[in-house]
């Protein structure tokens, strides 16, 4: 196994020898969501696939909020890695490992207290409400090992290591199926053995990483970094707050058009439900370039090279634009028949939702290079160490994505919906690239002073 050094060499091939294996980890990851997906819908029924797309905001508030203190945890071990300083890079680690275990119990009791208020307070379908809490009930018990996955190929990130968490999630990937396979459309288990196969799933995926990370000596932490020391713990705190509240807001935002959704009834779910399964595999590249570009800016940031940044970036958000494009392309010639294949029931039922799903997917694919360019920038930003702008992008997501939700219905129809996600990422865009630009500048002014 092999960390990368990315303060030399030519950035964008740098980038994505990193993107490159989290993108096809993240096509695994994706993958397994695509099969409970289908598995569910295909086996089980529209009402088990609306079921699982009603709790589908809310299981992301949660994992956006133990996503994001690991990801900015692991910010200041890029940069400790790129200033070459491994004794602070261990004290980083030791001090990550005690906050997220503090972190992430306390999450998991609030996710599952919340719950069943929660799902009432979304309108949710009667006929669909406990496939919903039997689901979220399942995943929110496993938070702590979604943490601890996190927290842990974040930490191989941060190194330069794309490789490892590839291999974690291709595991994950596999095992998921086959459980799927097994609890849904073999026992008989309906969405609870989906939920059950992921959280499996992920244990076996962080096993991996924590097998790959006890072979890297340097970053091993000792007894004394597992220690909490004040200063580090707050600068910890400093940095994944801010993401973590970013992601939260725009999950609440996502209930908020979730409780939106749902009066539309069980068919339109479906349907809704469908296409922002497929959301997560349009957005696989954008997710990937994104940590890509984290760990890059985080080095360079320490080993003081805003050039490279500067030209990092460039380059990533092209890269970024030109993937949206291929895959707007492939989307609209094999969309529609990928939306179908989560689909059963009456003829009817079918055709209504697939309708809907393709409707939503058309929208979403042609402003696709808009999500490219928010992840990347985003990225960037919490990189660089500033993650507050990040979380004000997170705010506009959350104010454009309620207000169009909320607003748009009553005037253009159910399309309306759909035009809160698109309006919701723009709004995200208007905010993080003047903030890049505006923070590239500072560093460069900052390294003149120095000189």
């Amino acid at each position: 196994m092999s960390v990368r050094n990315m303060t030399e060499g030519r950035p964008i091939g740098l980038i994505l020898g990193v993107a490159f294996p989290l993108m096809l980890g993240n096509v695994f990851q994706q993958l397994y969501t695509v099969v409970d997906a289908q598995i569910v819908g295909s086996v089980v029924g529209v009402s088990a696939l609306a079921a699982v797309g009603a709790a589908d905001w809310f299981n992301w508030l949660f994992l956006g909020v133990v996503q994001g203190l690991a990801q900015g945890f692991t910010i200041p071990m890029a940069q400790a890695f790129g200033a070459k300083d491994h004794a602070k890079l261990r004290r980083c680690a030791g001090n990550a490992i005690v906050l997220s275990v503090v972190t992430a119990a306390l999450i998991t009791v609030i996710a599952l207290l919340t719950l069943s208020p929660v799902l009432t307070l979304l309108d949710t379908p009667a006929e669909i409400r406990p496939m919903s809490t039997a689901y979220l009930t399942i995943l929110f018990s496993g938070l702590p090992v979604v943490m601890a996955y996190n927290l842990a190929a974040g930490v191989l990130r941060a190194l330069g290591d794309g490789r490892s968490p590839l291999l974690a999630m291709v595991i994950a990937a596999l095992i998921n199926i086959g459980l799927d396979l097994l609890f849904v459309a073999g026992l008989g288990w309906g969405v609870g053995g989906a939920a059950a196969a992921t959280v499996i799933a992920q244990l076996c995926s962080f096993v991996f990483c924590l097998y790959r990370l006890s072979r890297i000596a340097f970053v091993r932490p000792a007894k004394a970094d597992l220690r909490p020391e004040v200063p580090v713990c707050a600068n910890l705190m400093r940095l994944g707050l801010p993401i973590s509240l970013q992601n939260a807001i725009i999950g609440v935002g996502g209930m908020v058009v979730q409780a939106i959704v749902n009066p539309f009834g069980v068919t339109f779910i479906a349907g809704f439900t469908a296409t922002n399964k497929l959301y997560g595999v349009l957005e696989v590249a954008a997710i990937s370039y994104g940590y890509a570009v984290s760990t890059y800016a985080g080095q360079n940031l320490g080993a003081k090279k805003p050039e490279r940044i500067r030209s990092g970036i460039r380059a990533s958000a092209l890269t970024g634009i030109i993937t949206a494009g291929v895959i707007t392309a492939f989307m609209f010639l094999f969309g529609r028949s990928i939306i179908g294949s989560f689909i059963s029931g009456t003829p009817e039922e079918v055709s209504a939702s697939l309708q809907i799903g393709w409707e939503f997917l058309r929208l979403m694919i042609l402003w696709l290079p808009v999500l490219y360019l928010l992840h990347i920038y985003r990225s960037a930003l919490q990189g660089m160490g500033n993650t507050v702008m990040p979380m004000a992008s997170g705010i506009a997501e959350f104010v454009m994505r309620t207000l169009s939700a909320l607003v748009l219905p009553g005037l253009i129809g159910y399309s309306g919906v759909f035009w809160a996600e698109v309006l919701a990422w723009i709004g995200a865009d208007l905010i993080l690239m003047p903030s890049y630009f505006v923070s590239l500048g500072k560093l460069f002014h900052s390294q003149k002073i120095q000189a």
